[in-house]
């Protein structure tokens, strides 16, 4: 979300700049920041300071921090850095070029962090404006905000309460994005699987899938991320039977323990999930699901760590991804008084990426002999000679080819080797471009 939030900047502030990887030609510097856990917002402390002395130098240097930090630290970030020019909260960077005008007017620090509860994200789009490497793959934010509060989660709290952009909007986005060549687009919400439920007069999400899928040019479509508690019997027959929704979905379980889920106010059970699990594998065997794990919630006993090791050796997922729990404002888990020891922390997670590189390991060497459809996203990073690309379960493929012009192409592979992360194989042919 934070990177569609930055592309979003850039194209508001395409009639007046242009993007340069090197910061010593920068007018204007912006750091898009994240305050789900705290090791990412520490960060942006770190990142601020490596611009300290470029603005010492270059004194009309603009210096900018936007998104979830911004929206939380507000005006104390001015306190606390006070070469930083603009502060722009999750909804404030949509104002970025009124908050230009102003601090060149005014010639101080502008601060917009207000957070309206009636706000409808507007419509950002234009033909003319190509970012600087071409895309195959392009997000696109449905709605914003969150209205669950999970009690370790600080989302509700910096980007709002749910809002669902209407519809007409969404299509209008992707159609421009497809002129420009793009062939898969990655819808983007705190929970998409609630897109639409708050107002009568919007589609509600499976709704809003089938109308995206009739954009003629547009091949592929993904979505994240998806709340278990809405994941209604609908959208699960939605993704089996749209050609165009990709077999990939990324499912938060979190914790494997009902005890842990219930203090975690996720709003379903162990079992409700499994449930679900054994759905979406009855309609699309295929499937491939990805999930977020967090260890070390206050209060998690042994058993009850054991319980998430279970339902990773259960549910067998492509990938994970894991972090210990942090403490973050506002929450409800902040003031609980169990803490897990961070030597505990450290080890329990440790586990988990051991079971799971296993599992993953297991998974991605079944692919070896299988020919694949793969959306190429351009050249290989492992070498020259090769292109990489995804195919509809979201693993990465690099492939052989004899033909290197095939960015945006969907081509057939066959997998001959298995990675720790990827799969590698060799070009069989062209099946559109």
């Amino acid at each position: 979300m934070n990177e569609n939030d930055s592309e979003k900047v850039f194209i508001l502030l395409s009639d007046e700049y242009e993007p340069t990887f090197n910061p010593e030609e920068a007018d204007l510097i912006l750091i898009n920041t994240c305050s789900v856990r705290k090791k990412p917002q520490h960060k942006v402390y770190s990142e601020v300071g490596r611009y300290k002395e470029l603005k010492n130098k270059k004194k009309e240097l603009i210096l900018g921090i936007m998104g979830c930090v911004a929206q939380q630290e507000g005006e104390k970030l001015i306190h606390k850095l006070p070469y930083v020019d603009l502060v722009l909260g999750t909804q404030g960077f949509y104002f970025i070029k009124e908050a230009l005008k102003i601090l060149k007017k005014e010639r101080k620090p502008v601060v917009i962090t207000e957070l309206k509860p009636n706000f409808k994200p507007p419509l950002i789009v234009s033909e003319n404006y190509s970012f600087p490497i071409k895309k195959v793959s392009a997000f696109v934010t449905i709605m914003q905000g969150c209205d669950n509060f999970c009690s370790y989660c600080i989302v509700p709290y910096l980007r709002g309460r749910e809002i669902s952009r209407p519809p007409e909007d969404i299509l209008k986005e992707i159609e421009t994005l497809v002129k420009t060549g793009v062939r898969e687009v990655i819808l983007l919400g705190q929970n998409v699987n609630s897109y639409g439920k708050k107002d009568k007069n919007l589609p509600d999400f499976t709704e809003l899938l089938r109308m995206i899928s009739e954009i003629e040019g547009l091949w592929r479509i993904r979505f994240t991320t998806s709340h278990p508690k809405d994941l209604s019997d609908k959208l699960i027959k939605e993704i089996a039977e749209n050609p165009k929704v990709c077999k990939h979905l990324h499912l938060p379980l979190q914790a494997g323990s009902n005890n842990i889920l219930k203090k975690m106010n996720r709003k379903y059970t162990k079992e409700d999930y499994l449930a679900k699990v054994e759905k979406l594998r009855n309609l699309s065997p295929e499937i491939a699901l990805t999930t977020d794990i967090i260890v070390g919630f206050p209060g998690e006993t042994e058993e009850d760590f054991e319980e998430t090791i279970k339902m990773l050796e259960n549910v067998r997922y492509h990938e994970i991804f894991s972090f210990k729990y942090s403490d973050r404002p506002f929450t409800l888990a902040e003031k609980l008084s169990d803490k897990i020891p961070e030597e505990v922390k450290e080890k329990r997670l440790k586990m988990v990426h051991e079971v799971q590189e296993r599992i993953t390991r297991e998974i991605y060497q079944s692919y070896v002999g299988k020919e694949v459809e793969v959306l190429v996203e351009g050249p290989s990073k492992k070498s020259s000679n090769f292109l990489m690309g995804r195919t509809t379960t979201n693993v990465v493929v690099n492939f052989s080819s004899p033909r290197l012009d095939l960015k945006g192409a969907l081509v057939k592979v066959l997998i001959e080797e298995a990675g720790k992360h990827s799969l590698k194989g060799r070009y069989l042919e062209t099946l559109k471009s």
